[in-house]
């Protein structure tokens, strides 16, 4: 063995590590799913120390698994869920709290006095829509909800890249990456360092903030004690900026979609950010001496999560597996949609009020029904982001997609007949995992990005065919229908009603 590729893929519901060949080979591959809190409607949370646990679990999994010895490891890359928010104390490295996931509204109404304040200027300088999915109000709330002002000199903040990176590395470095920290609400996504001005405006002290560092710099050495080898860090991207590698977006224009635990449409745009209605301009990757490369970014937060819900919380499939034989069982959703906003709706909408729905359903209406409207969903949500990109001067030509989801050809089908253009599934299956180990295996010599880019193959093709503009305005009726109830809860909170006892 002529060299290695350990790649970290910590995601929303499980921690992964595969050992890469430099061709992209899948040599070993380790994965665990850990433990979802939920102490309230809404709030979603992780225990960082067992996400580390686990994750360390899975690097030894696939190191095993790989057969490899440690000196072929060569390098490391880090990609991981986005936003979700850790506090820890410098000296110990014991987080205070658990980890706030991205998932969690607990700090909507914060967003949305800066959304209503603010949100001109927070579009300017990071990209975003203030909301309660970015990092910045999650970091304010943990400072006013569990430290102390005595506290608060001795603690670190982190998104879980920068976690991994304290807990696996010699040094315990506090870096971060751009991908990363454009995901804050407190990065300014123009000059590439933390903003003061927003910084005061969120609530945040500036000493809590990681080092921001180029995505392929050297963020420190694997702990050989803890993984059981020693090796350099050399590429850490945000999950969803590691697929758009991994599909080898290089040029603007060109689009992949990520379906996992929600769906993620990004786009590269060059070097310069671009702002349309109801997304986002994100940092895909920013590189040792060269210009960061900006993305348009949709994100939708339920996706795969959906069929999730519809196996561990009603039970009506065992496995997810089954989800395509039962949507195929039926010529069409008969009336049945899932507006799955279980935690509100993100691009192009941004509206936090609203909340899963299902519509259309009638004495007829089975298992099948409710699968296929989940499946459905994800694309519909697909569909309106695309309409807004198009509504630009951008245009999608063709869509390349990744994500356990895709194995799902039902969905991709039914994506491709939506957006009337081809959606093409990689070859390589682990785009998220190969797109940050490329970039390390890039770094350290072991490949070259020509060949990594003239390696991507597309392992099916699915074109339209056909017409589902019908279905599609149902869907925007039972969106509408989504968004009408939620107004209405609305406005009974603000008004008392007096019961009348006769």
């Amino acid at each position: 063995m002529d060299g290695c590729i350990v790649s970290i893929d910590q995601g929303t519901t499980s921690c992964r590590a595969i050992v890469f060949d430099k061709a992209g080979k899948v040599l070993g591959l380790g994965q665990k799913e850990f433990t979802q809190h939920f102490p309230q409607p809404g709030w979603v949370e992780h225990d960082a120390d067992e996400i580390l646990e686990t994750q360390v679990q899975c690097i030894k999994d696939a190191v095993s698994a790989s057969g490899v010895k440690g000196d072929a490891i060569k390098c490391v890359g880090i990609t991981n869920q986005r936003e979700t928010t850790v506090l820890w104390k410098r000296n110990s490295l014991k987080p205070i709290h658990r980890a706030i996931v991205w998932q969690c509204r607990r700090t909507q109404e914060h967003a949305e006095k800066l959304k209503k304040s603010s949100a001109d200027l927070f579009k300017q300088k990071t990209g975003l829509i203030p909301d309660a999915y970015f990092s910045g109000p999650k970091i304010k709330w943990l400072l006013d909800n569990v430290t102390s002002k005595d506290q608060l000199n001795e603690l670190a903040f982190g998104t879980i890249d920068s976690w991994l990176i304290a807990k696996l590395s010699e040094d315990n470095n506090h870096v971060t990456d751009p991908s990363n920290a454009s995901r804050t609400m407190l990065f300014n996504i123009n000059d590439l360092n933390w903003d003061d001005e927003l910084l005061d405006l969120v609530g945040v002290p500036l000493h809590l903030m990681p080092k921001v560092v180029p995505s392929n710099a050297l963020f420190g050495h694997t702990n050989k004690d803890l993984v059981g080898f020693r090796a350099p860090i050399l590429a850490v991207l945000g999950d969803q900026q590691a697929a758009m590698y991994g599909q080898a977006c290089f040029d603007p224009g060109m689009f992949k979609c990520t379906y996992g635990t929600g769906s993620f449409i990004l786009g590269n745009i060059g070097h310069t950010p671009q702002d349309v209605h109801g997304l986002l301009t994100t940092i895909g990757w920013q590189l040792t001496g060269e210009k960061p490369v900006y993305a348009l970014e949709g994100a939708t937060f339920i996706a795969g999560a959906a069929i999730q819900w519809l196996r561990d919380s009603l039970g009506i499939i065992s496995s997810s597996d089954e989800a395509e034989g039962l949507a195929r069982s039926i010529k069409s959703n008969e009336g049945v949609y899932f507006v799955p906003a279980f935690v509100g709706m993100g691009s192009p909408w941004w509206d936090s009020s609203i909340r899963g729905t299902i519509t259309g359903l009638t004495r007829g209406s089975g298992q099948a029904h409710l699968v296929r409207a989940a499946i459905e969903s994800m694309a519909y949500q697909i569909r309106d982001i695309a309409d807004e990109i198009g509504n630009s001067h951008l245009k999608i030509t063709e869509l390349r997609v990744d994500g356990g989801a895709t194995k799902n050809t039902f969905l991709l089908e039914f994506q491709s007949d939506l957006l009337k253009i081809p959606v093409k599934r990689a070859q390589q299956v682990e785009a998220t995992a190969w797109g940050v180990g490329a970039l390390a295996g890039i770094t350290q010599g072991l490949i070259t990005k020509s060949d990594f880019e003239n390696g991507w193959e597309c392992g099916a093709t699915h074109k339209p065919q056909k017409d589902r503009e019908a279905e599609y305005q149902g869907w925007q009726s039972a969106l509408a229908g989504a968004s009408a109830v939620a107004a209405s809860e609305s406005l009974r909170s603000k008004v008392h009603v007096p019961i009348s006892r006769t």
